[in-house]
């Protein structure tokens, strides 16, 4: 199995106040192609730090971030967006959908920033969320969606430049527990159709347990 992520000895420090505080202290991580990894902790563990840092949304970060072969330290800020454009998918607990654009059109937006044809943007877009179970929802905006409809269009924009890694942020964390269920299991089915692989950030054991592997933060360190 080839690795997509390969996280090695990495650290994260924040002072406030003349105190540091260690979020992460010498993590290492790897996820292969197509597996689905469960990160398991509490609130405050340092899961979306880990995910921030592994995502290239903020620096500050001491250790080796590899993503698809490439090491994050020596990218340029052109070369680490075209990373997270094109090889990298996100979901969060909040879906941060553009409320003024309906849900094709969010599943499209992300397409077209890499040149995909507008014809060809909507197929995929259509696509994936029929798959999702909103084919009769594609015109709707975010404020005429369920909280389970928004996340399974969050779902669908991640997925829809087919990254090798989607990072989600306790996804399902906003919704009741008979939806969680039903987006994590669509989440985890469409992530296998597409042949991605997944870290999923979560506090929830029944949850993670759904995945093909666990790892545990605690610490600062993984387990």
């Amino acid at each position: 199995m080839n690795d997509v992520l390969k996280v090695t000895d990495l650290k994260r420090s924040f002072t406030q106040a003349d105190v540091t505080i260690d979020v992460l202290r010498g993590v290492n991580l790897t996820v292969g192609a197509g597996e689905i990894v469960a990160l398991l902790g509490p609130s405050g563990s340092g899961k979306s730090t880990l995910l921030q840092a592994v995502g290239l949304l903020e620096g500050g970060f001491d250790g080796s971030i590899m993503i698809g072969g490439e090491e994050a330290a020596r990218l340029t800020n052109d070369g680490r967006t075209r990373v997270r454009r094109d090889s990298l998918g996100f979901v969060y607990q909040f879906h941060h959908l553009l409320p003024d654009f309906n849900a094709a059109e969010n599943v499209i937006l992300p397409q077209m920033i890499r040149d995909v044809s507008p014809a060809d943007a909507r197929r995929r877009a259509e696509a994936l969320l029929t798959a999702l179970g909103l084919g009769h929802r594609l015109d709707h905006r975010p404020s005429q969606l369920s909280g389970g409809e928004q996340q399974r269009v969050a779902v669908a924009r991640a997925l829809a430049n087919q990254p090798m890694l989607v990072l989600a942020d306790e996804p399902t964390g906003n919704l009741d527990e008979t939806t969680a269920d039903v987006v994590l299991a669509e989440f985890l089915r469409l992530v296998r159709e597409e042949g991605s692989a997944a870290l999923v950030a979560t506090h929830n054991e029944r949850l993670a347990a759904k995945m093909d592997r666990v790892v545990r933060l605690h610490g600062g360190t993984l387990e």
